[in-house]
């Protein structure tokens, strides 16, 4: 039966709760344009340097861990809302510090809202979208976080022009960590105006609440389908942790870790975290070693909206497959342009905007997609928190080892390290990973266990 579904009402929810995912990319990538200043600032060795570069990640590996059970406990808007404060509070609190504890301290609670909204976000828009839409809807996250990164590269910029270096020492690092409290307060104030997820309340037995939000969604005939379903998931179910590593259950459990971790040490990060020391390894000046960044923005910006376009038409399991064998492919290219020395800096430009290309019309935002929906109504929050938490775990391990890796091996083994687990992602995609465009999630729930 085709779904009457209601989509100005799911585009306008969506979008505030993809709004997560744009002050996700927007904290983590605002230490970029601040650190050099706060390092002069503090005197800072570079131990601390990197103490105060990583304390936001570490935030968002707890914040990750967490989210799902409190989400499952009090709701999933209640939580949203609590992160929204969290940013709010970061980013006022880190624009004030006396000294480099107090600046820890304030980017860890950040980051504890970055790690529970880019567990939350996604679950709330899945769990609120129609079958059809999931795909598209859900990428609109990964969307919001590239927007987030290339607007604070952005405002960093017009910050650090708008004095002399002494200035950005005193206070231009501080506005712009600070920049950060008005769409943390936009969020605030938005989600006010969105529902709660309603397979959460009928989790609670709060029916009618359910019940009306889903006829708001798909049209009152197809509502009460999918309400049906949706009770019949939680009668079947025991609800518990232990349950997802059962039999059948326990193949999504394996598939949500497996691409969280992978999707980070396939080389990303390693990318839009160290780009301009790489470039410049090759020969790019300074100058012309931040133009191919924002280069590099521009491209995974552009190609996020090429998922979105294809992602509920290709299907997710078709462009995983196409994406990371482009992403094999280039990263070899890199390793070949290290290997032999090639003075080309435009050879290994071209590369590099290949892989980003590839990684993000695929796996860049299909993991948010597949983690958001391959899991049992019960323990959904719970399990993504877990799938989540790896992805930070991965993001915490090339944020360290990359630039390890790059000064004791090479940039030729570094990258063919990053390919060789790009092959095993490939061959773990087309051996275990379903296609679930155009399925319920209660559909997708029983597929698992039928196996």
């Amino acid at each position: 039966m085709q779904e009457s579904i209601n989509l100005k009402f799911i585009y306008f929810v969506s979008a505030i709760a993809a709004i997560g995912g744009l002050l996700f990319g927007y904290d983590t990538a605002v230490i970029a344009g601040a650190i050099g200043f706060l390092e002069t600032k503090f005197q800072l060795t570079p131990a601390m340097t990197g103490w105060a570069a990583s304390s936001a990640i570490w935030g968002c590996v707890v914040g990750a861990m967490f989210a799902g059970y409190a989400s499952d406990k009090i709701g999933r808007k209640k939580v949203l809302i609590i992160t929204a404060i969290l940013f709010a509070t970061s980013s006022i609190g880190s624009a004030i510090p006396v000294n480099l504890t107090q600046f820890v301290i304030a980017r860890f609670i950040g980051g504890i809202g970055v790690g529970a909204a880019s567990m939350l976000s996604p679950l709330y828009i899945s769990e609120i979208s129609p079958a059809s839409k999931r795909g598209t809807l859900v990428t609109l996250y990964q969307l919001a976080i590239v927007i987030g990164i290339n607007l604070i590269y952005f405002i960093n910029l017009l910050i650090a022009g708008a004095g002399d270096e002494q200035w950005n020492i005193d206070l231009g690092w501080r506005y712009m960590l600070g920049s950060e409290t008005i769409p943390a307060l936009l969020f605030l104030i938005a989600l006010f105006f969105v529902p709660e997820s309603p397979r959460w309340l009928a989790s609670k037995n709060r029916n009618a609440e359910a019940m009306k939000i889903l006829e708001k969604v798909n049209g009152k005939e197809r509502a009460g389908e999918v309400m049906q379903e949706i009770k019949q998931t939680f009668t079947e179910e025991k609800g518990t942790i232990g349950e997802l590593f059962a039999p059948g259950l326990r193949t999504a459990m394996i598939i949500g870790v497996f691409l969280a971790l992978f999707s980070q040490i396939t080389g990303i990060n390693a990318i839009i975290y160290y780009a301009p020391e790489i470039f410049k390894s090759v020969g790019f000046g300074t100058d012309s070693a931040l133009l191919q960044t924002v280069i590099i923005g521009v491209t995974n910006t552009v190609f996020t909206f090429v998922a979105i376009r294809l992602i509920d038409r290709a299907g997710r399991r078709k462009l995983l497959l196409w994406g990371i064998s482009g992403m094999i492919s280039c990263l070899i290219g890199v390793g070949i342009v290290f290997f032999f020395e090639l003075s080309s800096g435009p050879l290994l430009l071209l590369f590099i905007l290949g892989f980003i290309a590839s990684f993000a019309s695929s796996l860049g935002p299909i993991p948010w997609v597949l983690i958001s929906e391959i899991f049992p109504n019960k323990t959904r929050g719970i399990a993504m928190s877990f799938a989540v938490f790896t992805i930070w775990i991965g993001v915490v391990l090339v944020t360290q080892l990359t630039p390890i890796l790059l000064s004791e091996v090479g940039g030729a083994i570094t990258f063919w390290i990053f390919g060789a687990n790009a092959i095993a992602l490939l061959l773990f995609t087309y051996k275990m990973i379903p296609e679930t465009k155009g399925k319920t999630l209660e559909e997708i729930e029983k597929y698992w266990t039928k196996q």
